[in-house]
């Protein structure tokens, strides 16, 4: 009767522990990694969080979860730097079912700390990888996890994201050029709204105007997706006023310029290139100066 009695006392107690945990997805113990999520979940404090981390690693207390959550808090207080250095130094322990999401958390850390260089060469690396056959174990899909939650990934979906970053990544080089052919590359395996609006950037880029309107008018005649086409629409107007001006050399929008000038300065239009004549050395002496 004692221990059933001493059962019911404990119960609820045990209960709302089991609930705590559930709704703050904090794992049980006491141990460097356990504190290291009861800091970043239940006391948001990433600091603290950052330092318990380093514990667990040094300890080996679920190395691989806690070097992973440490780069991610990491990056949310700017020190992207010491999250790739963390990585880097690390990895090695690590099993080898990881080192696709570390590549990952890689990916993200580079972009956010403008390393460019090494997130294209990493991207490609993990692109060659695909083409090799070597991805996924050989599998033709992957159970991933974002948020807690798991969904299957595809190997053409990690393709089309895997050329999108390298497109991006081309884009923050100016080399727009070589991202027009990324991201029409990626549109071929699974086209995406967003991903056309890079395309249409690119050829604008380049001067390509025509070709840009006729990508943007797809997105904006196609597309399902508000934000997106909110995109497009201010694309298509930069569009027009870039191809405005393109239209334009140096000589004629000065020439224009003063055009619109001359009925505020009191001149008809008979005396434009006088007056044009006028100010050509002045402008000459300003831009030599």
């Amino acid at each position: 009767m004692e221990e059933a009695s001493e059962s019911r006392k404990k119960g609820p107690k045990g209960k709302k522990d089991d609930l705590f945990h559930v709704i703050h997805k904090v794992p049980y113990g006491d141990t460097p990694y356990v504190r290291a999520k009861h800091a970043q979940l239940v006391e948001k404090d990433p600091e603290a969080a950052v330092a318990l981390f380093w514990e667990a690693i040094k300890a080996g207390d679920k190395l691989e979860s806690a070097l992973k959550d440490m780069a991610v808090v990491m990056k949310q207080l700017d020190r992207a730097g010491e999250a790739i250095d963390a990585i880097k130094s690390f990895r090695s322990l690590c099993s080898k079912h990881s080192q696709h999401s570390l590549d990952n958390l890689l990916i993200d850390l580079y972009k956010k700390s403008g390393r460019v260089e090494e997130q294209i060469e990493l991207l490609k690396r993990k692109l060659r990888s695909i083409y090799q056959g070597e991805a996924f174990s050989g599998k033709p899909t992957k159970i991933a996890r974002s948020h807690g939650k798991k969904f299957q990934v595809s190997i053409k979906q990690e393709t089309a994201r895997l050329l999108g970053n390298l497109g991006w990544a081309y884009m923050q080089k100016g080399n727009y050029m070589m991202a027009e052919v990324v991201f029409k590359k990626a549109q071929m395996i699974e086209p995406d709204s967003n991903k056309a609006c890079n395309v249409g950037q690119c050829l604008m880029r380049q001067a390509r105007f025509e070709e840009a309107r006729w990508v943007l008018e797809q997105v904006i005649a196609g597309s399902d997706k508000g934000k997106v086409v909110k995109r497009a629409q201010d694309m298509m107007s930069e569009l027009k006023l870039t191809a405005s001006h393109a239209r334009l050399g140096p000589h004629d929008a000065l020439v224009k310029g003063i055009d619109q000038l001359l009925p505020v300065w009191g001149y008809n239009r008979s005396r434009r290139l006088p007056i044009f004549e006028q100010i050509t050395p002045l402008t000459d002496q300003l831009s030599c100066s």
